[in-house]
């Protein structure tokens, strides 16, 4: 079941989820968009490799934009910093932003619950397009959770982007075992 706005506002009541800065005007029938922040972040290396720590570039965006590439991976952040207590969110991008060619995810569009932190987004693009700082990239949607929850994701020891940051965080698949 997907949070309405009323129940997104409910829950914003009752802290079990928290949206810094918080804007009325954001808020849509089923889910709040978020914007772009001014950091974007781009791998050092040409090639990744899955086993070591891929290190990263962060530079922020100038106030005349940013021309996205295809074939590059950039990684931005958003505005809005989420805590979700309640509810597992979800990250889709806007339509007005898939319309120019820009995917805001690979695959991560799936926040756990217990989630607290920026959302660092995995943005690729078609074609050459211009970005800004502020600019709205994605809607957070709320889907309920059905039982108990054992371990939330800010209280796992092992979590690894539990650290608050204002700025695109890299791969830490070098962390895991395999």
């Amino acid at each position: 079941m997907i949070f309405s706005d009323k129940k997104i506002l409910e829950s914003i009541e009752t802290k079990k989820i928290v949206i810094e800065p918080f804007r009325r005007d954001c808020l849509g029938t089923n889910s709040y968009d978020v914007h772009l922040g001014k950091w974007l972040a781009m791998y050092k290396d040409q090639v990744l490799d899955a086993r070591k720590h891929n290190e990263i570039e962060h530079f922020e965006i100038p106030e005349t934009g940013f021309v996205l590439h295809p074939g590059i991976l950039y990684l931005g952040v958003t505005e809005e910093y989420t805590e979700t207590h309640n509810a597992v969110p979800f990250l889709e991008g806007k339509s007005s932003v898939g319309r120019l060619g820009i995917d805001i995810h690979a695959t991560a569009g799936k926040g756990d619950v217990g989630f607290c932190n920026t959302w660092t987004l995995e943005i690729s693009c078609t074609q050459p397009v211009r970005v800004y700082t502020g600019m709205p990239i994605g809607q957070l949607i709320y889907f309920a959770v059905e039982g108990e929850i054992e371990r939330y994701y800010n209280l796992k020891t092992d979590a690894k982007y539990n650290t608050r940051t204002v700025k695109p965080v890299e791969s830490m698949m070098w962390k895991n075992k395999f």
